[in-house]
């Protein structure tokens, strides 16, 4: 999969979504009629390495990372539960390889907040997280209404 072809089923698939860029990621966040300054993270897209998280080393030439937060109880079912929160600047100790294409794993940095990552995923695997994104875009929903409530209330 392209990183355009998996922003493109977002955008297309779900109704409220938008892309955006933050600290240095392209995003799919939701924030339909742009109520909020950057609207509610769907998924991430990493395509370079940052000085917090080198973990997937996706400075290797065509690799990127999906990025994709999940419910606990989701996260638990795929790999048991969530790790402990590293120190800053560490990863997450799950025995996972990092740096595997193609292969669902919890978020390096982020796995405690039950993230999960994929380097580079195939079609094959993008279709297992379809169901993971329609997830993740009801998590962000119910989080949206909350926050633009609160926003309007002020």
């Amino acid at each position: 999969m392209q990183i355009e072809e998996i922003f493109d089923y977002c955008i297309k698939e779900y109704n409220g979504l938008v892309l955006d860029k933050n600290w240095g990621e392209r995003g799919v966040f939701y924030n339909p009629g742009k109520v909020l300054p950057k609207g509610i993270y769907v998924l991430t897209i990493k395509e370079k390495d940052g000085p917090n998280d080198k973990a997937s080393n996706v400075n290797r030439e065509n690799v990127y990372r999906l990025n994709l937060g999940l419910s606990k109880a989701s996260f638990v079912k795929l790999f048991g539960p969530p790790p402990q929160r590293p120190s800053a600047g560490s990863i997450v100790y799950t025995g996972h390889n990092f740096e595997a294409l193609n292969e669902i794993t919890p978020h390096p940095v982020y796995g405690w907040m039950s993230w999960v990552a994929v380097l580079n995923p195939s079609v094959e695997t993008f279709e297992r997280l379809k169901p993971l994104i329609s997830e993740a875009v009801a998590l962000a929903k119910l989080k949206f209404e909350k926050k633009a409530k609160n926003t309007r209330e002020r």
